[in-house]
This record gives structure tokens, C-alpha cells and sequence, in this order.
């Protein structure tokens, strides 16, 4: 069984543990969650009833609120709580999509953000109205789901997306004349599973003029748009998380192999793995393990940790989920959270034989504030309860 410091808001580490608010809503899964362009002001979630939401992650009257921390699995408990974490505020709930919502990208002017899913098209909405100025699926994705959107080019005016297909699509969102990929990049094997886009400014700086792509089939694929060039780096198992650094230099790839990899893309060299065997990364408890699902993994606290999600759920009775973080340069492990369910917690199961089955409660994805600079997270999964975390 796990053990737990209920009364833990940050460690000597700095790593924010404090529960700040719980994001309320969702009848099914939540698959997808993003912050607002910097300042990060607000949080969009994306979930398996089909809905979006944007809310405001902090309190209405945080002073009157319960105070609450996280479960960490490290330290022995002094005390446990009997609070609960108080609620996000509910701002706007977008709905158009008629299968699950998988992916999400804000612009960085915060008046439109992209999603995708189960629908085989990519959907681009006004914020304020609610509602889809564009949706991408002329010779679009032609099989399965779409996994990954995001902005790119100049001033966003580009669109990617990967799906199930296998393929690669960049979409001009600029064009009011045809809604057809103005690119199609189809040389994976399998699904693609994430995407991310190289930084930069103005036209002279090469602003998105490469796009990083995770597969299933174990690769991650990096396109020079511009050179025509393709470059392959290949993994162990089949990839499901991309999270690139602000300086382009490095990137963080997730695959199931129950590995985290920090890569050089300079020469494709392996700087650092994350996971896998605990007492590797001083974990008495047991490694990380991601074998099955797509888990999120992200850089955060000015790209100091890395924060991943977990397929399993902690070791306790109740089935919660379970937030990992290790040093970015050294490979320690310096934390592992509770996830708590959320209000009434949790739906219980029970199977034809009447027995109740064991509730897990999977993290699946990760979102940092301020591009992994701000100093608040989120995570989402199968409870449909998004958890914000924070300072104290």
C-alpha cells in the first residue's frame, strides 16, 4: 500500500503539490487538456462526452475556500485531511463534436483554438461565440480518429493534424477558397500519436518549419517543411507523447516501452531516460510503468521536471490516479502524487457476476502553464475530474 503525506504543499525540491482546484463537468473521460496562450490565464479540457470547456482554474473566493493538498507517496503522513478540493469556475462549454474530443491547440492571441477527435475532421472555433468558423475534412484524415492538432506558421496560420490513417496533414487556415491539406506527409507505418512543432519568430527564423511526428510504429519523423527534408529517429516501442523545448534544441519523447527520453536533436542522442526501473530513479515504491495506453508526458517548472501521467493508478484500495515527476537533469524522482477521484468518488462497476470491479482511476494527460514556464499543472483522465495544481 502506498504511503501518503497529506500535508505536503511543496517539497524542499520546489515542485507545486498543492491541490488548487478540481475542473467539474465531464460525464465521461477527459482526454485532453491545454492551458490558454501565455499568461495561461484559463484551461481547456476535452472529453469522451464530446463537449469542451473552458474554465478558470482558480476559485471564485479562494479565501473562503477548503484548503487541500495532493497524496504524495514518498513521505510518511503526519495527518490526513478531511477537506476537499474547492471547484474551477465554468466559463463556456463547446460543443459540435459528434465523437469523443482528443486533442486541443490555442492560438497565441487566445481568440481561436483547434481540436480534434473521433469526427475525421478538425474543428477550428471562435472563443467568445462558441462556435466553428472552419471545420478541416475535405481529403482529410480518411480512417479512425484524428489524435493530434496543432497551431503552426506564422501567426498561426497553419493547422496539423495526425490520426489514425498514418498521415500527416497541414491545413491553411487562412484560405477561405478550399478546405483541402495544402500538404499531406505519409510516410509512417502506423497511427501517428503526437505531434510538435519547431519554435521561432518571423519568416527569417524558420517559424515552424519543422514538424515533429510520434508514431505508433516506434518512430518519431522530424519534416523540414521547407528543405523537403525527413529525419527518423526510432524507438522502442510505439510512441505516445512529443513534448518539444522552448529552444528546440532538445525534445521529450514518451513511448511504451515505460520509458521517458529527453533526445538531442542535433544528433539524435539519448541525454536522459526517465521511468522504468525504480530503484534507477531511487523509487523503493516501484517504476513507472506505461505499456498499454497513451500517456502524457510534459516539461515543466521552467523545463526543470518532467511530469508524466500513469496507466496504473496508485496501489491503495480506492484506485486513485497517480502524478510522477523526476529531475530533468539528474533523472531523481521528486515526486509522485495522489489524484484524487472527485466528487462522490468515483463510479462503481459492477460486473455480470455482481462482484464490484476494481476501479483505476488512469492520468492521461498533462498540461503546464505557460508553455512549462508557469508555476500551476493540470492533469485529466478517466475519472472525467480535471486536477489543477499549484503553490501554496
Amino acid at each position: 500500500m502506498d504511503v501518503y503525506d497529506n500535508n505536503t504543499f511543496h517539497g524542499k525540491d520546489g515542485f507545486p503539490r498543492k491541490i488548487l482546484s478540481q475542473l467539474l463537468g465531464s460525464s465521461g473521460p477527459v482526454h485532453a487538456v491545454t492551458y490558454s496562450a501565455s499568461p495561461g490565464t484559463y484551461t481547456l479540457t476535452g472529453s469522451a462526452d464530446r463537449s469542451i470547456r473552458l474554465y478558470n482554474p482558480i476559485p471564485a473566493s479562494p479565501s473562503s475556500s477548503t484548503t487541500s493538498s495532493s497524496t504524495s507517496f514518498i513521505t510518511k503522513p503526519s495527518q490526513a485531511p478531511s477537506t476537499t478540493p474547492p471547484q474551477g469556475r465554468l466559463i463556456q462549454t463547446y460543443t459540435s463534436h459528434g465523437y469523443e474530443v482528443l486533442s486541443l491547440s490555442v492560438s497565441s492571441s487566445n481568440a481561436t483554438f483547434a481540436s480534434s477527435g473521433g469526427d475525421r475532421a478538425v474543428f477550428l472555433w471562435d472563443v467568445s461565440t462558441a462556435t466553428t468558423i472552419r471545420r478541416f475534412s475535405n481529403q482529410g484524415h480518411t480512417t479512425g480518429r484524428i489524435n493530434s492538432v496543432i497551431f503552426a506558421g506564422v501567426d498561426d496560420s497553419l493547422l496539423i493534424s495526425g490520426g489514425h490513417d498514418t498521415t500527416v496533414r497541414i491545413w491553411d487556415v487562412r484560405s477561405q477558397s478550399s478546405s483541402r491539406p495544402v500538404q499531406v506527409l505519409g510516410e509512417a507505418k502506423d497511427g501517428i500519436t503526437s505531434l510538435a512543432v519547431s519554435p521561432g519568430g518571423g519568416a527569417g527564423a524558420g517559424a515552424g518549419a519543422e514538424v515533429l511526428a510520434g508514431s505508433v510504429d516506434g518512430r518519431v519523423r522530424t519534416y523540414d517543411v521547407r528543405m523537403g527534408r525527413l529525419v527518423t529517429d526510432v524507438f522502442p516501442g510505439a510512441v505516445t507523447s512529443l513534448c518539444l523545448a522552448r529552444d528546440g534544441k532538445t525534445v521529450l519523447v514518451g513511448s511504451l516501452d515505460s520509458k521517458i527520453r529527453l533526445m538531442d536533436r542535433s544528433n539524435g542522442q539519448c541525454l536522459r531516460t526517465y521511468g522504468g526501473d525504480g530503484n534507477a530513479n531511487g523509487d523503493a515504491a516501484g517504476g513507472w510503468k506505461n505499456k498499454e495506453i497513451r500517456v502524457q508526458s510534459v516539461l515543466g517548472g521552467g523545463e526543470r521536471w518532467v511530469v508524466a501521467g500513469d496507466e496504473n493508478g496508485a496501489e491503495n484500495s480506492n484506485g486513485e490516479g497517480r502524478v510522477w515527476a523526476w529531475d530533468l537533469l539528474t533523472g531523481k524522482l521528486v515526486a509522485k502524487l495522489g489524484v484524487p477521484w472527485g466528487p462522490g468518488g468515483g463510479k462503481v462497476v459492477v460486473g455480470r457476476d455482481g462482484k464490484e470491479k476494481e476501479r483505476k482511476n488512469v492520468v492521461s494527460c498533462v498540461a503546464w502553464k505557460d508553455g512549462g514556464f508557469g508555476n500551476q499543472f493540470c492533469v485529466g483522465g478517466t475519472s472525467g475530474v480535471v486536477t489543477v495544481y499549484g503553490e501554496a
